[in-house]
């Protein structure tokens, strides 16, 4: 096999397409499902109010972002099985990542945001940022499918009452709001409030996969993938371990069924092997290679400078005169921009439970200094993540630059039964987590390993923890510009 790819994301799905549009034969390995056959209630994926089996990774209880409402927890006993999203614990933090055919694009918000060219320094510095901004964050956009609501239909369908509402208290505070892209069909989401097409994002769906309206790679980079005719896709199989033999590596994997046992054990050989197992993934299965001396000459940077994105979550609860609509739109297409001032952009996000709350609630990106390794435990034959909670007070602080002054401003208060009893901060999960492999340090500047020629980190893990705003784009345009560079100088 000329080329394997672990992971099938946004940096795996350009490898692949990229690789096979060069005429190289490709195998994709992926831990998830294919997630193309619907279920027992026709949809392929669940909705986010009702979480059955398809809606979490090998658990046998859902563990929601929001675990609590009106004082109530809400989660709730499911079948274990290969569900999409992964609520991977660590100690100190909560890590949620996508599984199947897609990576994180199957359960991510959509947030299509490409960081203003100021911020792209603290971001990527060995990065020329006129090739991004000119070339691969252009290529990235196109190919993702990026675009913007109408801003007309915005500012009357019910359906982004709770955005407008959080649009206007932002403003009487002084801050700057954004309109954001993002990778749903906006003509669609219309069509759906119109109510002559199946609801998707105005039927509660995000957090577990989307079945219509999204973009998700299943409708952007894999149906081309696909037509190369040079890709092979095997999902259910997880890497295990990857050694170097004559003619390039042997990669070991497990094949899994749907309760998540080891059914067969199978090895391939491959002349040029690309991590993109995503942040966790290849960063755990990096430090595991080196320390299990599979790659023993890999550098003591695999494992480092992993972070959070700075993600915290909170709510406010608004005046009765501030209702924000029992109707509510999954997909959020507002940003409060406060990073300059305060360290923080902010997503006006969806409380879609079908009532109305009076609340806003959001999610923060932040800027922070915490950087978090991932090292090996030979005892118990496991990576782990060096975390402390406590490293989130600096994102708190951020955050509260922007909601510290709303609240003085609107008279109102922070919501305190959202995360738990009397807890304001999300502050034990990330959606965002970024490094473990770090460009231009765990690799060279185009994501070539040290050590090993023909081994390759192009997914988020090659990103220092932060990208300013939702990653996906940077992590699909740095992986264009690496994959380009790959071709012409290694193929």
């Amino acid at each position: 096999m000329p080329a394997l790819v672990i992971g099938t994301g946004y940096g795996g799905c350009v490898a692949a397409l990229r690789l096979a549009q060069a005429g190289v034969d490709v195998h994709m390995i992926e831990m998830g499902m294919a997630w193309d056959t619907p279920g027992a209630d026709g949809k392929i994926f669940a909705t986010t109010t009702s979480p059955d089996q398809r809606s979490y990774w090998l658990r046998t209880k859902t563990k929601q972002p929001l675990s609590n409402f009106l004082g109530f927890p809400i989660d709730r006993t499911i079948p274990r099985y290969t569900g999409v999203l992964d609520a991977e614990e660590f100690a100190g933090i909560t890590v949620y990542q996508g599984r199947g055919v897609g990576g994180g694009s199957l359960v991510n918000g959509g947030m299509a945001v490409t960081p203003r060219r100021e911020y792209f320094g603290g971001i990527l510095p060995t990065v020329n940022p006129d090739e991004m901004y000119d070339v691969y964050y252009p290529r990235a956009n196109t190919e993702l499918g990026a675009n913007l609501i109408d801003p007309e239909w915005f500012e009357t369908t019910d359906w982004y009452q709770f955005a407008r509402v959080g649009r206007k208290q932002a403003q009487r505070s002084g801050f700057p709001f954004v309109f954001v892209p993002t990778v749903y069909d906006w003509d669609y989401m219309e069509q759906e409030a119109a109510g002559t097409v199946p609801k998707s994002a105005l039927a509660g769906e995000i957090l577990y996969g989307n079945n219509y309206g999204k973009k998700s790679l299943q409708k952007t980079y894999l149906p081309k993938i696909r037509a190369t005719g040079r890709v092979t896709i095997s999902p259910l199989h997880r890497v295990t371990t990857v050694e170097p033999t004559s003619g390039g590596y042997t990669v070991t994997m497990e094949q899994l069924n749907t309760t998540g046992d080891t059914v067969a054990t199978k090895q391939v050989t491959a002349a040029r092997v690309f991590f993109a197992a995503g942040s966790v993934g290849t960063s755990k299965l990096l430090v595991k290679l080196k320390s299990t001396g599979a790659l023993p000459n890999l550098n003591g940077e695999v494992g480092k400078g992993w972070g959070d994105n700075g993600n915290v979550m909170c709510g406010r609860a608004n005046h009765m005169w501030d209702p924000t609509g029992p109707s509510q739109s999954t997909i959020p297409t507002l940003g409060i921009d406060n990073w300059v001032n305060g360290g923080a952009f902010a997503e006006v996000a969806p409380l879609p439970t079908g009532i109305e709350t009076y609340a806003s609630f959001y999610l923060s990106i932040t800027k922070t200094p915490n950087r978090g390794e991932f090292s090996w435990n030979a005892a118990t034959g496991k990576a782990e993540l060096n975390w402390q909670t406590a490293w989130k007070q600096t994102s708190i602080d951020a955050a509260k630059s922007i909601f510290d002054k709303i609240n003085a401003k609107e008279g109102t208060i922070y919501r305190t039964d959202l995360f738990g009893v009397y807890k304001v901060w999300g502050d034990q999960l990330t959606y965002h987590p970024l490094g473990g492999a770090i460009l231009n340090r765990a690799t060279d500047n185009y994501g070539r390993l040290h050590g090993y020629p023909g081994l390759y980190v192009i997914d988020g893990s090659l990103i220092p923890g932060s990208t300013a705003v939702n990653p996906f784009v940077t992590i699909t345009a740095l992986a264009e510009r690496n994959i380009e560079n790959i071709i012409a100088t290694d193929l």
